[in-house]
């Protein structure tokens, strides 16, 4: 069987799981990604180790969940210990690159790379430190800016990717002479917001004849002190988020397009059939879904992302419908470079995955202790079920087989199977971790973060943002 000599992790920002034309009857135009996933696997169903994006980023560097690393929000990015995978695959003499976002600490500490091209991290080595203040969330005066930035034209963030995908050709067009086994991680922005998508993709799409979002809203203390923080929803009209919609497909069709360059860059490098490409998000987009825009919630929206994993020796045209995850990726890095991974890593090699039985039993977490959120949230999803517990709080939920929409949550219902799933949730999760106990060791640290930074009122004075700037 042929093997991968090298890695090429191509991620974007916000791309939610169905947002590819092959999940969305060609609706979503995307010719490039759904191309890689005809030459290889892609997996229906994939989740982030949390829906934002510092601690996403921070686990998929790691290898280990939120509360196993303690980079639990967005003042609190990842700071180059403990090692990451890139760490132990330049160790093995791999020249690890990253070109575009990484939303680590800082550019000036060793975070596991040879080089960054154009890294973007976290603003001033601080972040975003409102998020800390989570015992009594204060209004986020931000957040109308979400629905105000809507349209077509040029952004930072299109300016940004354009630079992105220039800096992997060259980075690629360079390696095609080079011996030196090459692990790139390649991080677009779109289809983050600012919802401005340049025009040639948003003639693409009719706002008209946008799908609408899922208009259930669930009625939990957790998830209404999260929209009341996160108040996006009241600055859209209907009209509005319509076309907030059709931006935000325009900017996926934008972003595959990039991703399409950096694939023709790939096969002039000559390394196309040596390198083990895997494409993916740190996590999704809820475009209005159960009133939440961005992510944050645990919902599929925001918690499922992409995942297509194409190369050497992996099967082509496959779609598979059992779970996977993000930190599966730093396991399959490993593998790839005949390293084995540490002992507390949960993730699994996607390259065995692919050629496997299907596994409907595992259990898939994700957790979130950052802004607007007064406690915990922790999901854990197997089978056809869903199971999410708010410390402190009633649980919810899902069956996703029934109710792939999540309208209906189960946890309070009486009958016998719906009873036999909470209590199987309950007792994933506590093979994974106490939420109480990791609640508290959230709030203790932040309180600790909150007193680094001057306090309460140093934390509200500090910049609000949606969307971190570029470094270009």
């Amino acid at each position: 069987m042929a093997k991968a000599k090298n890695l090429l992790v191509i991620i974007s920002d916000e791309h939610r799981f169905d947002s590819l034309g092959r999940f969305s009857d060609g609706r979503i135009i995307t010719p490039h990604l759904d191309a890689l996933a005809n030459g290889g696997t892609q997996f229906s169903r994939a989740y982030t180790p949390s829906p934002m994006c510092v601690p996403a980023r921070a686990a998929l560097a790691c290898g280990t969940y939120v509360h196993q690393n303690r980079f639990w929000d967005s003042a609190t990015a990842y700071n180059g210990k403990p090692r990451s995978w890139m760490h132990h695959l330049r160790d093995a003499g791999y020249e690890t690159t990253s070109i575009g976002k990484l939303h680590f600490h800082s550019g000036q500490i060793d975070n596991g790379f040879s080089r960054e091209i154009l890294p973007m991290h976290i603003v001033g080595e601080r972040g975003w430190p409102i998020g800390l203040l989570r015992e009594d969330p204060p209004k986020f005066d931000a957040a109308e800016e979400l629905a105000r930035e809507v349209g077509g034209g040029a952004s930072s963030y299109t300016d940004y990717d354009r630079a992105i995908t220039q800096a992997t050709q060259d980075w690629l067009a360079e390696k095609s002479d080079d011996p030196t086994p090459f692990a790139g991680f390649i991080s677009f922005v779109s289809p983050h917001y600012p919802l401005i998508a340049p025009d040639d993709y948003l003639a693409l799409y009719d706002a008209d004849d946008m799908p609408e979002a899922i208009a259930s809203i669930h009625d939990h203390p957790a998830l209404n002190t999260l929209r009341k923080f996160f108040d996006y929803e009241d600055y859209f009209t209907p009209e509005r988020a319509k076309e907030a919609r059709a931006a935000y497909f325009a900017l996926v069709s934008f972003m595959d397009h990039c991703v399409g360059q950096v694939m023709d860059a790939l096969r002039q490098s000559g390394h196309a059939e040596d390198t083990l490409v895997i494409y993916t998000s740190d996590h999704g987009e809820l475009l209005g879904d159960h009133g939440f825009w961005t992510k944050m919630a645990m919902y599929e929206g925001s918690v499922a992302v992409p995942m297509i994993v194409n190369g050497p020796g992996i099967p082509q045209g496959q779609n598979r419908d059992d779970a996977v995850h993000l930190l599966d990726i730093p396991a399959t890095a490993m593998a790839l470079a005949g390293l084995e991974q540490p002992a507390d890593w949960p993730g699994l090699n996607l390259m065995t995955t692919a050629r496997s039985d299907p596994d409907y039993d595992r259990s898939l977490f994700s957790e979130y202790h950052d802004g607007g959120s007064d406690t915990g949230y922790f999901m854990v999803a197997w089978g056809d079920w869903k199971y999410i517990a708010y410390a402190g709080h009633a649980p919810q939920l899902f069956n996703l087989a029934e109710d792939p929409q999540e309208n209906h949550d189960l946890s309070a219902s009486t009958e016998a199977h719906h009873q036999a799933a909470r209590a199987e949730g309950e007792r994933r999760l506590q093979a994974i971790c106490d939420p109480d106990a990791i609640n508290a060791m959230a709030f203790q640290d932040q309180q600790k973060r909150i007193e680094d930074f001057g306090g309460v009122e140093a934390c509200l004075s500090a910049p609000a943002f949606n969307a971190t700037p570029t470094p270009i």
